[in-house]
Formats: C-alpha cells, structure tokens, sequence
C-alpha cells in the first residue's frame, strides 16, 4: 500500500508539472502574439467531454441512420418555420427506357436503403399544414450515448437556436409548462440569436406523470379554426 501511494503521489506531480508548463510552451511558440494563447488557454482548463464534444454534423461518431432520420424529421418543419418550399428531386435517367426487353417492376422498393425508406415515410405523412406528423422526436439510450450532443448538433445545422431543459430539475408542473411555453411560443430578438428555437428536454424519464401529461396536452392541442380572413392571418403568423 504504501508503495502504490508513492506511485500515484509522483504520478501527480509529473502530471501537475506538464499541465504548468503547457501554457509556458503555447506563449513561447506563439511568437509574441497573444491571441493564440488566449484562445488557447480557457481550453486547457475545460473539460474533455467539453472539449472534443462534435460541434458539426460531420463529426457525429453516433449511428449514421439515427442522425441522418432525425436530421430528415427536423428539416420536414422548414415549410412552416421558415416559409422555404422543398425543392423537387431531380429524376435520375432510368436504364431501362434504353433496353429492349425491359421488364415492369415488381419490387420499386427492393435496391432502397433503410434510410431512404423511412425518409419517405416521414414525407408522406404531413399534416394539412405541411408538418410531420409527429410533433416530438424521441431520443433513448444508456448514458453517455451522445443523446444531447446530437440534438444539439442537428438543432443547430438545421438552423434553429437550442434551447435545452432538464426535465428532472423541474419537478413542478406549472414550471415545466411555462417554460415550454417560454421555449416554443417566445424568440430572441436580440444578438445573433435571431432564430426559431428547438427546444430540446433532457431527462424526460426523470419527469414526474404531472409534468408528462402537461407536455402530451401541448402536442395534442389542436389548432382552432377561426372564421373570416383575419382568423386565417392571425393562424399564419
């Protein structure tokens, strides 16, 4: 035992002395310039997980057909939220116009892929006013998965400002429904975060029944149809 404390106990010390002297080394390899070093000092001090978190959609490590059915879900919202239509696919030339004994198919679905299966299912199934057809994506998995990392990545290529909740934290209904409502009802109008909020609950396994069925009544809350032009501009905005 006492062997095993001298180890670890100088273990430390050569790790305490090269974590001091990085920032020696950064200062001097920088050539006088202080912006590097200053760029690179608050990184040396944050965490791992924070450090090499991916910041962009190239660097998810996570399932490629999770990522890129999600990424499809949250894409299907632009009609709505940002008033784009979606461009029409071009028609890829077929070789069998070209044959001279070309059979009909009887499988069109069977050269597709899994992911281009549930792509068009999801495009299919809008609603009268061009969106999905479920209101919520539902992330689940063991800890540490990158459950949080890829909403916030695919929020964030999409275009949206994350806005993120712990479920857990808040315990009370009334909270929890206000801040959704806060999250989806209300945007940034200052800085550069002038854009449609994602809204993004972590740990909704944690939330209370109370709190579940506050959420389930704003996604089944269906929308009135007012009579007259000024209902139907006051439904647009």
């Amino acid at each position: 035992r006492r062997r095993v404390l001298e180890a670890s106990q100088q273990l430390t010390e050569i790790i305490s002395s090269c974590l001091e002297s990085e920032p020696s080394t950064e200062g001097l390899g920088s050539g006088g310039d202080k912006d590097p070093g200053a760029e690179e000092e608050p990184a040396s001090h944050c965490l791992w997980v924070d450090k090499f978190t991916p910041r962009r959609y190239m660097e998810l490590l996570s399932d490629d057909y999770t990522n890129r059915c999600l990424l499809k879900w949250l894409k299907l919202w632009d009609t709505v939220v940002f008033g784009k239509e979606k461009a029409p696919k071009k028609a890829k030339p077929s070789t069998a116009a070209h044959l001279p004994f070309s059979q009909p198919k009887e499988h069109p679905n069977k050269w597709k892929t899994k992911v281009q299966l549930t792509e068009e299912i999801l495009e299919a199934e809008l609603d009268q006013h061009k969106r999905p057809k479920y209101k919520v994506a539902l992330l689940c998995g063991p800890p540490g998965l990158g459950k949080t990392t890829l909403a916030h990545v695919i929020a964030r290529h999409a275009g949206y400002n994350a806005v993120e909740m712990n479920a857990s934290d808040d315990r009370s209904p009334e909270v929890f429904k206000t801040r959704i409502e806060a999250a989806t009802q209300m945007r940034s109008v200052l800085g550069a975060n002038e854009k449609p909020n994602c809204l993004i609950i972590d740990e909704i396994d944690g939330a209370p029944a109370a709190s579940i069925n506050v959420l389930l009544s704003i996604i089944h809350r269906k929308d009135v149809d007012g009579e007259g032009a000024a209902g139907a501009g006051r439904r647009r905005r």
